[in-house]
């Protein structure tokens, strides 16, 4: 092997263009060549995570991102079907069966109108069941649609096609391509955070906050309201934080000689990676301490400190966003209501389950809005996909009532920047079974998430193996109705 030659073959105009990836002077100007604009192309070199400014205007800076997984029973939530209670226990009409496929159910199911009880609230007269208490009073503040509609009626690949635009795994997930475009405002802070209640991962697992083939410092950092607030960050035994600076002043030196060899963006990213675990020592514990708040915004969002809970985490995103980490996403475990076991069950399950859920939304709306944060913070609240209008196949003859996954037409609500408040979008037909006006498809919900953050999705991209990536991959359409 010819050491000499290996090393020439490095520092070819060739090799430098083509390995130094997004970060590369050919890889910028090949974007201004070709009339794109890649937020890498502003990006700093040694920086990854710099602040950077959006294609136009932004309504949001920043995401809160509320994830129900396991797919809410929006009929016993928010899409009321009084028709559907009147049609209650009488087999399902082979119209909506026939060619479908369902995850649990199969020969001719029952209907199921719900055993909730409804009403309408705020100025919109927007339905909503005893189930949710507390966000009736926000009522005014959300920004309900009924119609989305994904195709995949399966957990994994229906958390995959939401979070990163594709059922397959291996794309960069929606608060990685945010961080992409935007970087952060607070360099002790990752700028995508994630945390997770009721104890399990959801079903798609980290992919869902994976950076895919994006540098891996836009991925999302899990941190946890109990015990160390972010895993593997705080100094073994035997190290002090003088020797934790000294050894990564030594790596960083390394890194910035391989770095200048090979021109390689992964580290760049280990660099910044490195660097930031280091802040956050200081950083994390302060922003993750909910003790610090006054008991009044502990009652008000029914948290306990030293306790990991949704309510916990909700403080906790309104504490994160407020430090300037532009994505936090919650992951809430125990949504898929097939009624197998009492927890599942759309009446006493049902109304366990959002009690731990309801009361601390619906003060994180208020508290956002108290603050003036509401109005340049975007929420997002939802599910994979919705439930059907029959009861679930293995719970016909049980006594709790459940459903099955269904992707056709199911409901999330928006609040707070560039949408319009008290406002409800899309119908569903008079049974529940397909939307009627104003499809949503998911491509779209991102393309609209991605629109209020003041980005073109067509012009967020990404260069992988050949090929321009982007969230929406080759669809993806700005519900231009729902904002303000």
């Amino acid at each position: 092997m010819n050491r000499n030659l290996e090393q020439l073959q490095q520092i070819t105009r060739r090799n430098f263009l083509k390995s130094a990836g997004q970060f590369s002077l050919g890889a910028i100007a090949f974007a201004a060549l070709a009339g794109r604009s890649t937020a890498a192309t502003v990006a700093s070199a040694t920086n990854p995570m710099a602040p950077r400014q959006p294609h136009f205007a932004p309504k949001a800076k920043r995401v809160i991102y509320l994830h129900m997984s396991g797919g809410p029973p929006h009929l016993d939530l928010f899409d009321y079907k009084p028709e559907l209670v009147k049609w209650n226990d009488k087999p399902c009409p082979d119209e909506y069966l026939k060619g479908k496929r369902f995850a649990f159910t199969s020969g001719v199911p029952k209907l199921m109108g719900t055993p909730r009880q409804f009403a309408q609230y705020g100025k919109a007269g927007m339905w909503m069941s005893d189930a949710i208490p507390h966000l009736q009073e926000v009522a005014d503040d959300l920004c309900l649609i009924k119609s989305l509609n994904t195709d995949q009626f399966n957990h994994t690949p229906a958390e995959l096609l939401l979070f990163t635009g594709s059922a397959r795994a291996g794309r960069p997930s929606l608060g990685s391509w945010v961080t992409y475009g935007l970087g952060t405002e607070n360099e002790n802070l990752p700028g995508f955070v994630v945390l997770i209640s009721s104890g399990v991962q959801p079903s798609a697992g980290p992919s869902a906050w994976g950076s895919g083939f994006l540098p891996s410092v836009f991925q999302g950092v899990q941190c946890r309201s109990k015990g160390d607030p972010v895993l593997y960050v705080s100094n073994p035994p035997g190290m002090d934080r003088d020797m934790r600076r000294r050894t990564l002043d030594v790596l960083r030196d390394l890194n910035e000689a391989q770095e200048r060899e090979f021109g390689h963006p992964e580290t760049v990213t280990r660099i910044a990676q490195y660097e930031l675990a280091y802040r956050m020592q200081i950083s994390v514990p302060e922003v993750m301490d909910i003790s610090r708040e006054p008991r009044s915004m502990l009652e008000a969002y029914g948290a306990e400190p030293g306790n990991p809970s949704f309510a916990n985490n909700c403080l906790l995103a309104r504490r994160l966003v407020e430090k300037g980490v532009r994505f936090v996403q919650l992951f809430d475990w125990g949504w898929d209501f097939h009624g197998t076991k009492e927890n599942e069950g759309i009446t006493e399950g049902l109304t366990k389950k959002c009690a731990s859920m309801d009361k601390p939304v619906a003060a994180l709306i208020r508290d956002l809005k108290q603050r003036g944060l509401l109005e340049d913070t975007l929420i997002v609240w939802g599910g994979e996909f919705g439930r059907t209008p029959f009861r679930e196949g293995r719970t016909a003859a049980s006594k709790i009532f459940g459903r099955d996954h269904y992707p056709d037409c199911f409901s999330m609500f928006l609040a707070g920047a560039g949408v319009k408040h008290g406002l409800v979008y899309g119908e569903t037909d008079e049974l529940g079974f397909s939307i009627t006006r104003d499809k949503v498809q998911v491509h779209d919900l991102q393309a609209t998430i991605l629109h209020l953050l003041g980005f073109d999705h067509e012009k967020l991209i990404y260069r992988s193996q050949g090929r321009d990536f982007r969230l929406t991959d080759v669809e993806g359409k700005v519900v231009k109705d729902i904002l303000a």
